[in-house]
């Protein structure tokens, strides 16, 4: 009947938009471990970077999370053009699946508002101090690297002085960073991003529901 074939289209259409749900989700968290600007904070070792332990678990939740709403989207694809009650409701129960796992992940986001910029401003603040410190060539060259990445150069001084660290590792031929306080580039970079994140976990529940 008529009814039939609109509610499979429509039933379709939805396990599409899943499907395109957790291919964006997969996206996000690769692009989240393997960008360069996040591999480079979490490859800093030392003792006290909490960093590398959100870096890790944001892309095993978010990979975890993408496959379930993938497989909830096939199984009811499928459920509908075959008309399998048992199909039906295994999908149903992937995205119940799906929901229980992003509803922590936002309840997380919500109560941790500026942990994973205070962390990755704490990795930072630790190379420059050592760099400051002994002007270690290891730590140097991450200092380097860091400014070279995120196109900022050092801490600025409220006198407006440059330091001796940002005179060795601002980033060379890229005059405009030199200006840019890397605290500050680098807590803007992640309200962008973390913005993305929220808005995907916003979108993803209120579609799941």
């Amino acid at each position: 009947t008529c009814g039939m074939r609109t509610t499979k289209c429509q039933l379709l259409a939805t396990s599409l938009c899943a499907m395109l749900l957790g291919l964006s989700i997969a996206a996000l968290s690769t692009v989240t471990r393997f960008g360069p600007h996040f591999t480079l904070i979490s490859n800093i070792a030392f003792e006290s970077n909490s960093y590398k332990v959100i870096h890790n678990t944001a892309f095993y939740v978010g990979m975890c999370l993408s496959m379930i709403l993938l497989l909830a989207a096939l199984l009811s694809s499928i459920a509908t053009v075959r008309e399998s009650e048992r199909l039906t409701a295994m999908g149903f129960f992937c995205f119940a699946l799906a929901f229980c796992g992003l509803i922590p992940a936002a309840f997380w986001r919500y109560t941790h508002r500026t942990e994973v910029e205070d962390s990755m401003m704490d990795v930072y603040d630790f190379v420059y101090e050592e760099v400051r410190r002994n002007a270690s060539s290891f730590r140097r060259q991450e200092l380097a690297a860091i400014h070279e990445t995120f196109l900022c150069c050092g801490k600025r001084s409220p006198f407006g002085e440059t330091g001796h660290v940002e005179r060795r590792t601002c980033p060379p031929g890229r005059p405009e960073a030199v200006e840019e306080d890397c605290l500050r580039e680098i807590q803007d970079f992640l309200k962008k991003h973390m913005g993305f994140v929220s808005a995907l976990l916003a979108v993803a529940i209120c579609f799941v529901v």
